[in-house]
């Protein structure tokens, strides 16, 4: 099943994958989940994974000569993420921020958030959404990857701070980008319920060699 990162202090959610990161890396349970495989192949040059959880994903991409910028809020994320990074001598700056609130300031080739912006309310989450898309260098590439509309399994989310999409609403948000793929897709969950996602792959109009946006 995918996995999630923690984003968020002191609430719900946070608490929620603090804890299950700490039983996968107990578990060694650090394989990419379907939408971080998915992702992979498309990234390259200076990569953003905003919300990068155990960061199976930032090294993965490090190992095939990325540069990655990796966030997220889970203290036990972070460090696991860190210590990985120091012992394969990996091209990876890991560091724990409150992704509601944090300020970009660089541009990158790619840029990823699988499995967050549904944590937020739906202000900060179109805030932030439109943030990472004014992050991505003319000609580069976004993942993003939601929970939608149609998902019954809340157990996750702190009840008073998240935000199911329309599933038309990643498209609707990247309109005049090249889309390279968007799929919904259900998974079971406990209490006979479902989650449904939606990742949108796009490549940003201009060029790779253009100046930053």
């Amino acid at each position: 099943m995918p996995k999630y990162s923690a984003h968020m202090t002191s609430n719900r959610s946070v608490d929620f994958f603090d804890e299950q990161f700490r039983r996968q890396v107990r578990q060694r349970e650090l394989q990419l989940n379907p939408f971080e495989a998915a992702a992979l192949p498309h990234l390259s040059g200076q990569v953003l994974d905003f919300g990068c959880g155990l960061g199976n994903l930032a090294c993965a991409a490090a190992r095939r000569g990325c540069r990655v910028l990796a966030l997220d809020a889970s203290p036990t994320a972070i460090a696991h993420l860190r210590a990985t990074a120091a012992a394969e001598s990996l091209p990876i700056r890991a560091e724990q921020a409150d992704l509601r609130t944090h300020a970009l300031r660089d541009s990158f080739d790619a840029v990823v958030s699988i499995g967050l912006l549904m944590f937020f309310d739906c202000a900060t989450a179109f805030t932030q959404l439109v943030q990472l898309r004014a992050h991505v260098k003319p000609g580069g590439i976004a993942v993003i990857n939601v929970l939608v509309q149609g998902t019954t399994f809340l157990d996750m989310f702190d009840a008073e701070a998240y935000c199911l999409f329309a599933a038309d609403e990643l498209p609707r948000q990247f309109a005049g980008w090249e889309t390279l793929s968007c799929d919904v897709q259900r998974y079971p969950a406990p209490g006979d319920t479902v989650k449904v996602f939606c990742t949108l792959m796009a490549r940003k109009p201009g060029d790779m060699g253009a100046p930053p946006a």
